[in-house]
């Protein structure tokens, strides 16, 4: 059976659906690939941030469910989400630009023999930067063309995902035993696990840790995290597998943009895993890729009454002249 290739996308929760796409598209400098909704709770936007062709591995995407309370970070959470730069001289230039835009960060620090530049958004999300100046192993994406970040210094794509559990030997088991991952390193109580090809695009960061409160979910937080498959057979075959250790799942889930299921690895700790198609270049042209609301086929019919219920958000880009910012 064909392992899982690295990391496919991470789904987080966002108080505004409006700040968050400022924020990833004029801050952040990912683009926006598609405007969506939440297949399971048409209500509430699904928005998905990815490099310029919307490639598997790139894409961080944001529910904003009414009326959500802010989560609470703590132990038994997906707590950071890493994001590609190309090299260590990146990094400067984003702590150069999130001194400007005030965004909150912690200085360029070092992990596991790589740069990283850590901060958090307007919802106390928390994020990294992490350099690619000494990796090997899963390709990276295509930075957005005609976003305001120099490319020799854009987000390319996922790195590393950060998980932070109380019990780590049954997590550890069952990241090893079911998924295959191989633990590469320690620092204190943080363990390096990769799988695959390795480097930055497959990798997970666990943290034993015992003291902090119960997380909780709510705005600011991470929903889940998704590993990319092959295609549908691969994904079927992992199903048999999952299941076949005990472990419960959502079965075979078809989202149109991409095949997946679902599975609680730990308390709060919500696994996917996601065929790295069809994509999300099927429905929009490449120009106008996230300035519509795309629905799925099943969803289309709804379409006029789900327009009357999520706000319209101005998401057009391809009208307006986008300049780099050097600094």
């Amino acid at each position: 059976m064909q392992g899982l290739k690295g990391i496919h996308h991470v789904t987080a929760i966002t108080s505004s659906a409006e700040k968050n796409y400022e924020f990833f598209t004029y801050v952040l400098g990912m683009r926006l690939v598609k405007k969506t909704v939440n297949q399971d709770d048409i209500q509430t936007y699904h928005l998905f941030f990815a490099d310029d062709k919307g490639s598997a591995g790139t894409d961080m995407t944001f529910f904003d469910f009414p009326g959500i309370p802010q989560g609470v970070h703590g132990t038994n959470e997906i707590s950071k989400t890493s994001f590609r730069v190309p090299s260590d001289e990146a990094l400067a230039y984003w702590v150069k630009r999130f001194d400007r835009l005030e965004v909150t960060h912690t200085g360029i620090q070092e992990q596991f023999g790589k740069k990283t530049l850590s901060f958090v958004d307007f919802d106390d999300q928390h994020y990294q930067l992490i350099s690619d100046e000494h990796n090997k192993g899963v390709q990276s994406g295509t930075p957005w063309q005609n976003g305001p970040i120099p490319l020799e210094y854009a987000i390319t794509g996922l790195g590393p995902i950060f998980v932070r559990v109380a019990q780590f030997d049954f997590f550890k088991q069952v990241s090893e035993m079911v998924f295959e991952f191989k633990e590469i390193a320690q620092e204190g109580d943080f363990h390096l696990f990769e799988v695959g090809e390795g480097g930055n695009g497959a990798q997970m960061v666990v943290e034993h840790n015992t003291v902090f409160p119960q997380a909780r979910q709510g705005y600011g937080t991470v929903h889940h995290a998704a590993f990319r498959v092959e295609d549908q057979d691969v994904l079927n075959q992992w199903i048999t597998r999952i299941e076949g250790f005990g472990l419960q799942t959502s079965g075979f889930v078809d989202r149109f943009f991409f095949q997946s299921l679902y599975t609680r690895v730990a308390p709060q700790i919500l696994f996917e895993l996601a065929t790295d198609g069809p994509g999300f270049m099927g429905d929009e042209p490449y120009e106008t890729l996230g300035e519509k609301l795309s629905l799925p086929p099943f969803l289309e019919p709804k379409r006029e009454q789900i327009e009357k219920m999520v706000r319209p958000i101005d998401t057009v880009r391809s009208t307006k002249d986008i300049q780099k910012e050097m600094e």
